[in-house]
């Protein structure tokens, strides 16, 4: 994939689409996006740093980390800030809070990043108001998103619950119903034609049966490149 043209005019990522490429300064080095290949990746933006909901948000990024870990999955932060602002706000939120950041913040000054993502618009100049997060698969699809205002918080649960529910339905052989957790019943693919339909047990079998959730044993994935 290319990397990010900085004159080039994006249209917002849509779910089932490639992420878009990039290489940035993180709080860990440089990053490429691409690089996290073969993993699953939950890419998430802030609207900023030193903000009492994004702080909030953060500390539990962190102490969820083991989490996204035990799923085969990398977590990348992003925000307008500055590279310098990232690195003294992850030292307060240490000093202050007992709270290590693992996982990388990218830098993006210049929005070029968050217009490639559609997260602001081609004529923005700040991105203030942006609290978005991409869930990529391993093949670096964009496989579903989220954003939410800047008054309201994430939900770091959820968030696990969605990277869940994604691995198990990743095969098409079962659907995760509302609300679903971990162990609870997935549902099974409806019928597609009137054999099917007539077959059913109950009027109702051919598109609403329950199953049981059988947990996958994640796939051995490539660790992301320094």
């Amino acid at each position: 994939m290319d990397e990010i043209d900085g004159n080039a005019c994006y249209a917002p990522v849509r779910i089932g689409e490639a992420a878009p490429d990039f290489i940035a300064r993180s709080t860990e080095g440089m990053v490429r996006l691409s690089d996290y290949r073969g993993r699953w990746l939950v890419f998430f933006s802030h609207p900023g740093d030193f903000t009492p909901v994004c702080t909030s948000e953060f500390v539990a990024f962190a102490r969820a980390f083991e989490r996204f870990e035990a799923l085969g999955c990398s977590l990348l932060g992003h925000s307008v800030d500055s590279l310098f602002s990232h690195l003294a706000w992850i030292r307060a939120l240490h000093d202050d809070l007992g709270v290590t950041v693992p996982f990388p913040i990218v830098e993006d000054p210049n929005l070029e990043i968050a217009r490639a993502f559609g997260m602001v618009s081609a004529e923005a100049h700040n991105a203030a108001s942006v609290r978005a997060a991409y869930f990529i698969d391993p093949a670096g699809i964009v496989r579903a998103m989220n954003w939410y205002p800047l008054a309201v918080g994430r939900s770091v649960d959820e968030m696990l619950r969605i990277v869940t529910a994604l691995q198990r339905t990743e095969d098409g052989q079962c659907l995760a119903p509302e609300g679903w957790q971990p162990g609870d019943p997935l549902l099974a693919p409806p019928g597609f034609s009137k054999q099917e339909a007539l077959a059913a047990g109950k009027a109702t079998e051919w598109f609403y049966r329950p199953v049981k959730d059988e947990p996958i044993k994640n796939k051995p994935t490539k660790d992301k490149q320094a």
